[in-house]
């Protein structure tokens, strides 16, 4: 199966080609960014497809990140994908932000518990945190990052994402520190290898926000109804 993965949800503008048979990303191209996905993905798309020697018709599917992540940065991302899905007649599948950071953890040590952790700004943190064998002990929310911490230390886990950081700054042992990346955006390749692993009516690709818009529909004028 070939996989294009599309990435645009936090601090990166990502594409990668995987090859299910080879079980490896055959081309990738990534630029750290906070801005300016909009104007950066279909570049690098091209490239990581024109690295490939591929055309847009000799995919199986595309994977694209759904968030927890930047609204503007997901609707960049999932609109591009759902756009060469439809002219490319291909599926298009979504995948978490979170269980793309934790992955490549969980595949290293599968007994080793992983807490993913992204800044959701003040003082919270989008979190997940999975033990042994890749299983869920808490689905994606949003929490103040104090409770993140307890939740973290007591399975003992690892932590990544942009969160972590924060989490350490608090972490009840300061002198034993559990093991930390504090990555901002995960591996393109994982995304990838998770798309080609995704159940397409399973996996949607809709944003996956956890918390409301920080801006709402002026008010102010409305005229009220007689």
């Amino acid at each position: 199966m070939l996989v294009l993965a599309i990435d645009t949800a936090l601090e990166a503008c990502s594409a990668a080609i995987f090859d299910s048979e080879v079980g490896a990303a055959v081309a990738s191209e990534s630029t750290p960014m906070t801005r300016g996905h909009a104007e950066a993905l279909m570049p690098l798309i091209e490239g990581a497809m024109r690295e490939a020697s591929l055309d847009f018709f000799a995919l199986d599917r595309i994977a694209v990140t759904v968030g927890p992540g930047s609204f503007t940065g997901l609707r960049v991302g999932i609109a591009a994908a759902r756009g060469i899905g439809l002219a490319a007649r291909k599926p298009v599948v979504g995948v978490t932000t979170l269980s793309a950071l934790a992955a490549p953890y969980l595949a290293a040590d599968p007994n080793r518990p992983v807490a993913a952790a992204i800044d959701g700004r003040h003082r919270h943190v989008y979190f997940e945190l999975y033990g042994a064998q890749g299983r869920v002990l808490l689905t994606p929310r949003i929490i103040p990052v104090e409770d993140a911490v307890r939740a973290a230390a007591g399975a003992s886990a690892r932590l990544v994402g942009s969160g972590a950081r924060m989490m350490t700054e608090i972490w009840p042992d300061p002198a034993h520190l559990p093991p930390t990346d504090g990555r901002g955006a995960p591996d393109i390749a994982w995304v990838a290898r998770l798309g080609a692993q995704a159940e397409p009516r399973e996996s949607p690709p809709k944003p996956f926000y956890l918390r409301p818009p920080d801006a709402h529909p002026q008010t102010a004028s409305i005229l009220p109804r007689r």
